[in-house]
């Protein structure tokens, strides 16, 4: 039987040792090296784009020979306004990488010994940073399709006389989401946070035209099969045809996300679910890279990611 990847030696090339082992410094320069790769670390003024700056004597600031304005290495980016050391960034996103089935604000708090709130900001600000890979792309080829339920749910009562129905409408929550994947078999995931899923049917549309999909049992695929070449599989009678349909591969993605939710988690906000669905997502997608590799992507993403508009100041709105 063939070794799991995650078990081999390609897949742990960084180390929190390693991180801490190098300092700021290092940190540092791998921050600016990543930054700014174009011109192999040497500093680009982030307002005006000149190439000639000075750094400010006992500051970790630059000034920019040409506008005068002074700048950082996060300036910009998504990781502005930081607070936390160049150091503690890099082994947060060695952790964030590390789990494969995510990691909670709490814990990432007490491995880098922050304030919840810290930790909480900063895994969003990633997530947010690694669904910008796929701002501009567009699902093609062959394209398994499905949708998984989250949220919502109604704890029953202790007596038995005042259960209620929970299948009825008028009692549910309203928070209860549907997450729609595309996965393409040779490459992405697509990921959408919806009310129902029929309302997959409308995402479908928007895959290159020419790509194949395909779909479980569900009813309302049936409608894919008007303007979309579709391939289905019953459950019920079988997992995977030998012609190749099957959908197992976004099944595959699911069972990541529930792990994630209801092992990690434990609770996601329906106002964020999508944020997760994408981190499973990039997870799920990038599995076989190694962590190294994942951190350094996840950074290099970071670092060309504007600041935030939802999640900087975050909590000091009203809606924190």
């Amino acid at each position: 039987m063939a070794q799991h990847f995650l078990l081999s030696k390609e897949a742990r090339t960084l180390s929190l040792r390693s991180i801490y082992a190098g300092g700021e410094h290092a940190a540092r320069e791998t921050f600016k090296r990543l930054r700014w790769s174009n011109t192999n670390g040497n500093p680009v003024c982030p307002s005006c784009g000149c190439l000639d700056s000075k750094p400010v004597k006992g500051r970790p600031t630059f000034r920019c020979l040409a506008c005068n304005k002074h700048f950082t290495v996060t300036s910009g980016t998504i990781f502005a306004s930081r607070k936390m050391s160049f150091t503690d960034l890099l082994a947060a996103i060695c952790l964030f990488v590390n789990s494969v089935k995510g990691i909670s604000a709490l814990q990432l708090s007490r491995d880098l010994d922050c304030q919840h709130k810290t930790a909480f900001v900063l895994c969003h600000k990633l997530r947010e940073a690694l669904a910008a890979e796929l701002a501009n792309a567009t699902p093609a080829g062959e394209i398994e399709i499905d949708g998984a339920y989250f949220g919502g749910h109604i704890r029953p009562a202790n007596v038995k006389a005042k259960r209620i129905d929970r299948r009825r409408a008028k009692y549910q929550t309203g928070k209860r989401r549907v997450v729609v994947a595309l996965r393409e078999r040779a490459g992405r995931t697509f990921t959408h946070v919806v009310a129902s899923e029929a309302e997959g049917l409308d995402i479908a549309k928007r895959a290159t035209p020419g790509s194949t999909f395909y779909a479980d049992e569900a009813s309302h695929w049936d409608a894919l099969h008007l303007h979309l070449d579709t391939n289905r599989i019953n459950h019920s009678e079988a997992y995977s045809l030998l012609d190749g349909t099957h959908t197992n591969n976004v099944e595959s993605f699911f069972s990541r996300l529930r792990l994630m939710v209801s092992g990690q988690h434990h609770h996601v906000s329906p106002q964020y679910l999508y944020q997760y669905a994408n981190h499973a997502a990039w997870l799920e997608d990038h599995r076989r890279r190694s962590n190294g590799g994942n951190a350094f992507a996840l950074l290099g993403g970071a670092l060309n990611h504007p600041v935030s508009r939802v999640w900087a100041g975050y909590w000091q709105r009203a809606n924190a």
